[in-house]
């Protein structure tokens, strides 16, 4: 009997680049297919840029990048909105469009969408944005804006299979409650589809609790790709330089603490 070897949905291979004097990479990273992957790293490390070469948005100088088995720069911007979604750190939309357009932006390459309408207001929903809908995006706030522009990356691979979504600190401006439920839909919504997540996270605790793989991105260059466990403790406190507290909730979830200079200091002694 054969073995069926599963297809890499995005790989790169001494994946390089510069920007200015600062050098980033090489980048040698294996996304599959409906794997979650959580970016982590002190600010400035590079886990932006890193996500930028995933999407194609940053050239590189050097190395290869290729999805689904094909060179990254060989599929046009219409093949790729069919099978990748992309959210930004920061999205700014033009003129005073309404929420439910700047939805329906997702879809904008598929000329004969009959289903539009319905799936707009079904990624609302999952956004937990359907109360937005019909209000000018530029009136919303920071957390309302977010929600709105996940809800366009969500109607964009609504009916499709298999495809990946790259997406940088989606969280960010939200309440924690929120945020939990953020994170529910946004796996939700992939596991239903088998759509792979790449996601800069600042929560180490997110990261933990939501993702199968850790990313270590410190000074331009990946110092980690490891499992979401208690294991990847020590070099979570070697890539922030911290010392990290474990303890497990009630529910048997590992919860991670940064340590004061105080407790750091007794730890260490």
């Amino acid at each position: 009997m054969k073995t069926l070897i599963k297809q890499d949905l995005l790989e790169t291979r001494e994946l390089a680049t510069r920007l200015g004097r600062q050098s980033f990479g090489p980048f040698n990273i294996h996304i599959a297919p409906a794997e979650k992957v959580a970016i982590l790293g002190p600010s400035g490390a590079g886990k932006s840029t890193l996500l930028k070469l995933m999407s194609r948005e940053l050239a590189a100088s050097g190395g290869s990048i290729s999805f689904l088995s094909r060179p990254l720069a060989s599929w046009s911007l219409a093949e790729l909105s069919h099978l990748r979604a992309v959210l930004p750190q920061s999205t700014d939309v033009a003129f005073g469009l309404e929420t439910d357009l700047v939805i329906s932006l997702g879809r904008v390459s598929r000329p004969h969408d009959r289903d539009l309408t319905a799936i707009v207001h079904e990624a609302a929903s999952m956004a937990h944005a359907a109360h937005l809908l019909n209000r000018r995006f530029d009136s919303l706030s920071g957390g309302e804006q977010a929600r709105v522009q996940l809800a366009r990356v969500f109607a964009q691979l609504w009916d499709k299979q298999n495809g990946l979504i790259l997406v940088d600190e989606p969280l960010a401006a939200l309440d924690p409650g929120l945020q939990f439920d953020l994170l529910d839909s946004l796996d939700a919504y992939a596991s239903q589809r088998q759509h792979a997540i790449v996601a800069i996270l600042h929560d180490i605790n997110q990261a933990m609790q939501a993702f199968d793989r850790l990313l270590l991105v410190k000074n331009g260059q990946l110092v980690g790709d490891l499992p979401s466990n208690s294991a990847a403790v020590p070099a979570l406190e070697s890539l922030y330089d911290i010392a990290l507290s474990c303890v497990h909730n009630t529910e048997g979830e590992l919860l991670i603490t940064p340590l004061r200079a105080s407790s750091r200091n007794r730890k260490r002694a």
